[in-house]
């Protein structure tokens, strides 16, 4: 099997991250002529690393440093994107129902309405969030 085309970054836990992440991943998918993915795997992106600013930013030891998150892109076919966001948190992952007036809680039913698949893996340092996407999903 050959390699898998790649990119990955490593960014502070800060909300100003998210759109550093929407914009890698957006000249990623361009570099790779998935341009029609875009919306999807940038929406994906955002949430996730607006979840793991939120919410692993409590887990760092240090309250002067931010911590940091690592968003990986990969293209294991011409079709398929798998990106992960993985955190210093071992906080659990869950989906919620938010109400209609409310402003947050809705990351994870985006994620799971626009995925092919998705799961959470646990480790002792933290959490990695995986994710696939197929075009034409």
């Amino acid at each position: 099997m050959g390699s898998v085309p790649g990119y990955a970054q490593t960014l502070p836990l800060y909300p100003s991250s998210a759109s550093v992440a929407r914009l890698s991943a957006r000249t990623t998918l361009a570099c790779w002529g998935l341009e029609a993915m875009a919306d999807d795997v940038v929406s994906v992106v955002s949430e996730l690393v607006t979840n793991a600013v939120q919410h692993a930013r409590a887990a760092c030891l240090l309250p002067d440093e931010p911590g940091t998150c690592r968003l990986t892109l990969e293209r294991p076919d011409r079709h398929t994107v798998w990106l992960s966001v993985t955190d210093p948190s071992g906080r659990r992952v869950r989906r919620r129902e938010a109400a209609d007036d409310a402003e947050t809680g809705r990351g994870l039913a985006i994620v799971n309405a626009l995925a092919s698949r998705w799961l959470v893996q646990p480790s002792r340092n933290g959490k990695t969030v995986w994710v696939e996407l197929t075009c034409g999903r």
